[in-house]
């Protein structure tokens, strides 16, 4: 089956979460490694993430202490340098290729608006906060279902957890790219879940263009036109 379109995660996939978890320590007044411990952690155990601050914070609410943040002149920030290096490269081949190519993560709406700020070769970025659901949910598949050219399919999603990215978008019947990077990445790079439902397993972004190359079909510019919109996520500035 022919491959028109590429979604990708967005933490430890496109995004070094490193700063932005080291902001989170300092914030809650815990050494960095004690909190990437406990985060490994409760990685290992499969668990969410944000139940990391329990274990510091009992009753912690992310919400809140996040919009604390905002209000300190600390909140969430990213820049070019917070991409891994082979980000921008790999998407702009992958977009020369004539794919159709979106970000749709588990972030913020602010992180969203940050995204479009680096205008990086995407034609949508779509975030949880803005669709109003949240991987795992099969809802936020159905999304980018809807949002993208093509069957479900014909539609591959990258990610490097095994639960949110890989089982989800495979149960909602996308094609899936798994990476190995960040911890959620390297934990579950082996696991037989990851195994059996990545059709690719991938260390870099940079192997995509050449896996994917003999899968690909032309996308026309009005297959573009076609896709389907959701309100809250955006085109990414300069792509139709």
């Amino acid at each position: 089956m022919a491959v028109v379109s590429v979604v990708f995660d967005v933490g430890e996939t496109l995004l070094d979460d490193t700063r932005e978890f080291g902001a989170w320590a300092d914030w809650i007044g815990v050494p960095r490694h004690t909190f990437s411990a406990v985060l490994g952690a409760v990685t290992a155990a499969g668990r969410d993430n944000a139940e990391t601050f329990q274990y510091f914070r009992p009753g912690f609410d992310l919400a809140a202490e996040r919009e604390r943040r905002e209000q300190a002149g600390a909140g969430e920030d990213y820049s070019e340098a917070d991409l891994y290096p082979d980000v921008r490269s790999s998407l702009a081949t992958l977009s020369e290729m004539g794919l159709w190519l979106a970000i749709a993560g588990n972030q913020t709406a602010k992180a969203g608006r940050i995204f479009r700020q680096l205008r990086l070769p995407v034609d949508l970025i779509a975030t949880s906060s803005d669709w109003g659901v949240a991987k795992p949910d099969p809802g936020f598949f159905a999304r980018v279902i809807d949002a993208a050219p093509g069957n479900a399919g014909e539609i591959v999603y990258v990610g490097d957890h095994r639960d949110n990215d890989i089982v989800a978008a495979k149960a909602a019947g996308l094609r899936t790219a798994h990476i190995r990077r960040g911890p959620w990445g390297h934990l579950w790079a082996d696991d037989p879940r990851v195994a059996r439902l990545a059709d690719w397993r991938i260390k870099s972004l940079a192997e995509l263009p050449s896996l994917l190359a003999p899968e690909l079909q032309q996308v026309t510019g009005q297959q573009h036109l076609s896709v389907g919109y959701w309100p809250g996520a955006q085109r990414a500035p300069g792509r139709c």
